[in-house]
């Protein structure tokens, strides 16, 4: 099987178009948030990935609201925050937002280490754990140097040891890849990023 991943589409036309030409070869297609851009433009950018046909894995960013992915995605998308669903035997669990609460604003949606912790607490094994903030530690460095992902993710992969820990958020770590443990990690960004399953 072939997984087509991605992270902050932020509504770039061509981008949605390479995405979506490229999901003709793939098995499953995952996002990992930032759709829209500030709360604006979900249908649209939800409109832009309607070609691709095989199964499509959501979580919001800080971008849209959960609520507001679920009314926009079409039908049959699963979108996940705090939750979890099986597609062709690989057991996915998502989690959106920002987290630790960025410094944006009123329109982004966060949520802070403790409640992050929370709804990662719901998930007792997942082959692939989507978040749109990346853990601490990795993939979170900041154009100023600042290392600014989540704890409650780091602790979840830690406790968890999915196959695939995909994220994305930090814009200027976007490409990064590591490993934790048997865990391969990836800060996605907007562009085609295939994944072999199983590996």
């Amino acid at each position: 099987m072939r997984i087509l991943a991605f992270s902050d589409l932020h509504m770039d036309r061509a981008r949605a178009a390479d995405l979506v030409a490229a999901s003709l070869e793939a098995d499953i297609v995952i996002g990992a948030g930032d759709y829209c851009n500030a709360r604006q433009g979900l249908d649209q950018a939800m409109a832009m990935l309607a070609g691709i046909m095989v199964p499509l894995v959501l979580v919001p960013g800080n971008a849209e609201s959960a609520a507001e992915l679920e009314a926009a995605a079409p039908e049959g998308v699963h979108v996940l925050h705090g939750s979890s669903a099986t597609v062709d035997g690989i057991r996915m669990f998502g989690l959106g937002y920002g987290v630790p609460p960025t410094p944006f604003g009123a329109w982004s949606c966060d949520m802070t280490e403790g409640e992050a912790a929370e709804m990662l607490a719901r998930c007792k094994s997942a082959d692939i754990l989507i978040s749109h903030s990346p853990p601490k530690g990795f993939g979170d460095v900041t154009s100023e140097g600042k290392s600014v992902g989540s704890t409650a993710i780091r602790d979840a992969i830690e406790r968890l040891q999915p196959r695939l820990a995909l994220c994305g958020h930090i814009h200027d770590s976007w490409g990064a890849r590591g490993t934790m443990g048997r865990t391969r990690l990836a800060n996605l960004g907007p562009k085609v990023n295939w994944f072999e399953w199983p590996e």
